[in-house]
């Protein structure tokens, strides 16, 4: 895969044909299937590392102003897996997620800036129903076998981290790390 991120892509839009740029922001959709969510604690000297699906993303990316970008991702914390059975379960119970009660995580960007190779999405985090503010690190590649200047097929990358405790999520304290750090890789295309 060739590696492109936001700030390159709008240096590459700016070189491509009046045609194949179009002013505003572009509303890409997600390619579910081939999306995931990576999350990883410390329990102990370990980790704990699982992974989550993308339920939804509804994405919209402006080449020319990075500031009009907008991203809203949903998961679906009741498929949540981990690396071992017993840290799976706790997850998913009353001391973690409590996915019974409240089963997907949300996040509503609500300020994109470029920042080095990349850019700052700034929103707010939505677990246990509980509301907090949160930043991700995005880059943007194209797709393995898409043509230079085509950004019909992209892949966006969010990484950051978040205290648990900050929504409640307090069970095992005493054995797992308050520290979630996650990976989001969302494949997107192009709406019609």
């Amino acid at each position: 895969m060739h590696r492109r991120s936001l700030l390159a892509l709008l240096v590459s839009a700016a070189t491509l044909p009046a045609a194949a740029v179009q002013a505003g922001a572009v509303r890409y959709v997600l390619d579910a299937a081939r999306s995931r969510v990576a999350f990883e604690t410390d329990f102990g000297p370990d980790k704990i590392i699982g992974t989550m699906p993308v339920a939804r993303a509804d994405l919209a990316i402006d080449f020319d102003r990075v500031a009009n970008s907008r991203v809203s991702v949903t998961l679906d914390a009741r498929r949540a897996e981990a690396s071992f059975p017993f840290a799976a379960q706790a997850l998913m119970g009353p001391k973690v997620l409590d996915v019974r009660a409240f089963p997907s995580i949300a996040f509503e960007s609500t300020a994109v800036r470029g920042e080095g190779e990349g850019a700052l999405i700034d929103g707010v985090l939505t677990i246990r129903g509980m509301t907090r503010p949160a930043t991700f690190l995005a880059t943007i590649f194209r797709q393995a076998g898409s043509e230079p200047g085509d950004l019909s097929r992209l892949t966006i990358r969010l990484v950051g981290s978040v205290r648990r405790s900050a929504f409640g999520a307090t069970g095992w304290a005493d054995m797992v790390g308050d520290e979630v750090r996650i990976e989001i890789l969302a494949r997107i295309d192009r709406a019609a």
